[in-house]
């Protein structure tokens, strides 16, 4: 293609690999994802203007953006090659209309341009086809941006005013969020139910051992938990061991077991999971790195397709590798008769690309080992033998199940086995199990036998049984539910699941998720005040609506109306709500939870543990939701927003009663601030009231209340084993530990903004992470301070002043050495050496610091009543304040501005 050309696409890795390819025709440059993004501020969407959106520039992507225009101006054609799915759509929307604003794009031409792979074939191939720009998936685009800051601008606000303490709520994330909570739900109820199982080992004729399981005793057959206790086993053991055995029926089939589909963005973020033990955020960046390219020999080379992908189609150049390969490495009775072809089954799927796969799959794991990292190899090792096994021949295998008849009719036992034929791709790989270990199927083999074969009973093993609860959601499982309910897209799943955890809404826990109470309060706020909204069926719904969107079905707008109608209607509907009836309802709903069920040993769960007589429920404070007394402020007990009685959580909110001061009577609590936990002493009773009936500023005096003590905890210190006698020791600090036997002067330790510590006189010495600052001893604490000590003493001692009384010494302070003589300090001059300084040198130093005999003369004579240090200094700020009054106007402007831009922001999915 003749004249200049700019291709503009996501990632500087990108850039660099595409431009090896096309050559010096080409000029290839990064917009670093989105350029543009709704502001995070109120307007930025607004549905009385038919849903206008303000689009604002980021200071980096303003700096990507010059540099674009200035190549797109010198250009004759611009290619916009951003990914190929809905958001790079979007960004070559973007690209488009900030150049055509800023270059008119008069005699340019513009064309999209996309590639499932960064290959220089593929490449090529897409220029050489450009396209127009595909409005319905933009038009999606908007409509997805606009749903999700909708959302979290309008509902985070209702959550920040209803229930402090939570951060946000997001159109998906809500949803995934209450998954998390209702199956931790239904863990908490659960009651698990005890049964039986009894189990038999036989021998055959000719030696083959095996195991059979009970399933008729008695004429009758068993369901799960026909033997409900030890009693019933037992009794069933005592049939069996009165009884001979024989083979009873003998089944046997065939059963053919198929591979499973190539990767799809979701499936490789949970076989991640299950095998390597990644999570869906580092799955992507790996993903990420594999598809933009890794230096083979020299050259950049991408490894596997595009990763955002809900589509499981392989192209048939692709199939044909693959099936080549097969036949090569395996043998041809690995290779189907004809090539497999799957579709996707996923609620949703738009199946516009191919699977994951392997750029070529000529290149094994083992041919790029060198190149990459142990994590980069690990996935695309996954990736490789998926793509492989997914077009090899399936298992087979002889499934064989034997009934064992007592010969009295009084029980029937049955083992069952598989053993198989052929492995087809079981030989490569197999979902969901380390391809290092033995297959299970394997291992369940049984012996040749016949009906009616006598057989020797050997151990007969009652075992005993729970019913479990379900699981909780691990990453994997978490986003195959959320697949399986059309819930959010396949870009969007480890977002969704990071800002999950970056609010504290749920953690993980064994690669599991647990929900924290913060958590538990916004999805009980949310199903109670905005049910619609986090049903599953309403999401998905939306979904599908989106997805049409992108075919050009519907209008964008026309969904974006009939959503915002009745959002705003609900939303309106809850600024009557108070905070008290808020409390009221989710103490209500999440009351079992924090306090349990009455039971014989606690018949009142709600009693108050302190005053006996208060009941406790949830409440809400200024740093978030807590418990508390009813009694109050008559009874302080409070404890944090955590299940089950006395236990406690050290990153939760409010006040915790720890009891009261036996010298003082004042309670003690555990509290939490801005720079984190301490505990406190006080204040005295009625304190608080004086402070709240203070006359408010300008009006009077304010009523005098007394500082309580406080003291933070030590970094480490475990909060749920904080004692009244530790946190009163901890606010008796700082205590004398003894006199140094040397120096002779008191060492003490305490608690200082940097943590625990030792004072030796000026000298102070931090201690470590295994010191108690309550039990460190003299031994410890002169060993602590022993080099700290050697460090303070003075570098050289020059000897006495020759005017004055007392020593001058060389000292070294932190901004280098420096002379001494009493309170006087004056720092040596470059070029000074601390070994050949002088006493005159160290005289004319200290004299020009001072004052004294030469530097008086040095100096005009200083102002009289003692000013002589307090003008200079005066003099100095004014100096430097001078220049500020210039810009003073223009500076509350620019705060303004920022103010206004800040006031409000909210995260959206």
């Amino acid at each position: 293609m003749s004249g200049k050309n700019v291709v503009i696409v996501e990632s500087p890795a990108k850039a660099k690999t595409i431009n090896k390819y096309l050559g010096s025709d080409y000029t290839v440059l990064a917009s670093f994802g989105h350029v543009r993004d709704l502001p995070a501020k109120d307007g930025s969407v607004l549905p009385d203007e038919d849903f206008a959106m303000s689009w604002e520039l980021s200071d980096r992507a303003e700096r990507q953006i010059k540099e674009i225009t200035k190549a797109a101006k010198a250009a004759d054609t611009i290619f916009l090659a951003t990914d190929p799915d809905r958001e790079g759509e979007a960004i070559s929307w973007h690209v488009q209309q900030v150049l055509g604003e800023r270059l008119k794009l008069d005699g340019k031409t513009v064309r999209r341009v996309t590639f499932n792979e960064i290959t220089k074939n593929t490449i090529l191939d897409a220029i050489r086809n450009p396209r127009d720009l595909d409005q319905p998936l933009i038009d999606a685009y908007m409509a997805r941006r606009a749903l999700d800051y909708l959302v979290g601008f309008t509902l985070s606000p209702v959550l920040w005013r209803k229930l402090p303490g939570s951060r946000s709520a997001g159109r998906v994330q809500s949803v995934a969020l209450r998954l998390i909570c209702e199956r931790e739900a239904e863990i908490e109820i659960f009651v698990p139910r005890e049964y039986w199982s009894v189990e038999a080992t036989f021998t055959t004729t000719e030696g083959g051992t095996f195991t059979a399981r009970l399933t008729h005793l008695n004429g009758k057959k068993l369901d799960k938990f026909a033997l409900a206790n030890e009693a019933d086993a037992k009794a069933a053991v005592e049939v069996l061991a009165k009884a001979a055995f024989r083979v009873g029926a003998v089944e046997r089939k065939q059963a053919r077991r198929n591979p499973s589909p190539p990767f799809i963005t979701s499936t490789l973020q949970q076989e991640a999971s299950r095998k390597l033990g990644f999570g869906a955020t580092r799955t992507m960046r790996l993903a990420q790195k594999l598809y933009e390219g890794i230096e083979l020999g020299g050259e950049t080379v991408g490894l596997i397709t595009y990763m955002r992908t809900d589509g499981t189609s392989l192209s048939q150049e692709a199939i044909g590798s693959i099936r080549a390969l097969i036949d090569r490495d395996f043998g041809g009775s690995y290779v189907p008769a004809q090539p497999r072809i799957y579709k996707s089954t996923a609620k949703n799927a738009q199946e516009a690309h191919e699977a994951i796969r392997p750029t070529d799959i000529m290149r094994r794991p083992g041919d790029v080992a060198q190149y990459l990292d142990r994590d980069e190899l690990r996935l695309y090792d996954l990736i490789w033998k998926r793509t492989v096994a997914c077009e090899m021949e399936s298992a087979v295998l002889d499934q064989v199940a034997v009934d064992v008849d007592a010969t009295d009719h009084s029980a029937t036992l049955r083992a069952t086995g598989s053993i198989i034929r052929f492995d087809g791709f079981l030989r490569l790989y197999q979902e969901g199990k380390d391809d290092t270990g033995g297959d299970d199927e394997q291992d369940r083999r049984l012996p040749a036998m016949k009906e009616t074969d006598p057989l020797t009973r050997g151990e007969v093993r009652p075992e005993q049984h729970f019913t479990q609860p379900p699981p909780r959601f691990t990453e994997a499982s978490l986003v195959k539910r959320l697949e399986e309910l059309g819930i959010g897209r396949p870009s969007t799943y480890a977002s969704i699941l990071q800002v999950l955890q970056d609010r504290d809404y749920v953690k993980l826990e064994n690669r599991r998720f647990v929900p924290e109470d913060r958590g538990r309060l916004v999805t009980a706020f949310l199903s109670n005040f905005f049910e619609r909204y986090v049903e599953y069926d309403f999401t998905a719904d939306l979904e599908e609506k989106l997805d049409e969107i992108s075919t050009g079905s519907i209008a964008w707008r026309d969904v974006l109306r009939q959503f915002w109608f009745d959002f705003h209607k609900a939303v309106d509907g809850t600024k009557e709500l108070t905070v008290s009836s808020v409390l009221d309802t989710l103490d209500r709903e999440l009351g079992p939870h924090f306090f349990g069920e009455p039971t014989e040993d606690r018949p009142n769960p709600r009693a108050c543990p302190t005053c006996g007589e208060g009941r406790l429920s949830i409440k809400l404070g200024k740093f978030g939701a807590f418990i508390g007394c009813s009694n109050y402020p008559t009874c302080n007990y409070t404890r944090p927003l955590t299940a089950g009685e006395g236990s406690e959580n050290e990153g939760d909110d409010g006040p915790r009663h720890l009891g009261n001061d036996p010298v003082t009577g004042l309670p003690v609590t555990l509290r939490r601030g801005p720079y984190g936990q301490y505990v406190q002493l006080g204040p005295k009773e009625g304190a608080v009231a004086v402070e709240a009936e203070a006359p408010a500023k300008g009006k009077g005096k304010k009523a005098a209340v007394e500082k309580p003590k406080r003291v933070s905890l030590p970094r480490g210190e475990d909060v749920a084993l904080l004692t009244l006698d530790r946190a009163l020791g901890l606010l008796s600090l700082p205590r004398d530990i003894g006199h140094h036997p040397e120096t002779k002067e008191m060492i003490q330790a305490g608690i200082g903004r940097f943590g625990p510590y030792l004072k030796h006189g000026g000298v102070y010495k931090s201690l470590t992470a295994d010191d108690d600052v309550l039990e460190v001893g003299m031994n410890r604490a002169v060993a602590l301070l022993g080099d700290k000590l050697t460090k303070a003493g003075p570098l050289r001692e020059l000897g006495e002043h020759p005017r004055d009384k007392g020593p001058v010494s060389i000292h070294s302070g932190r901004f280098g050495p420096y002379v001494k003589h009493a309170k006087t300090m004056a720092s040596l001059r470059k070029g000074m050496e601390v070994e050949s300084l002088t006493m005159e040198q160290a005289i004319e130093l200290l004299d020009a610091k001072s004052g004294g005999a030469k530097g008086k003369t040095a100096k005009k004579a200083p102002a009289a009543d003692g000013d002589a240090a307090e003008k200079p200094k005066a003099a100095k700020a004014a100096a430097r304040k001078a220049p500020a009054k210039k810009t003073a106007a223009k500076a509350p402007a620019k705060k303004a501005a920022s103010a206004t831009k800040t006031k409000k922001t909210a995260a959206a999915d």
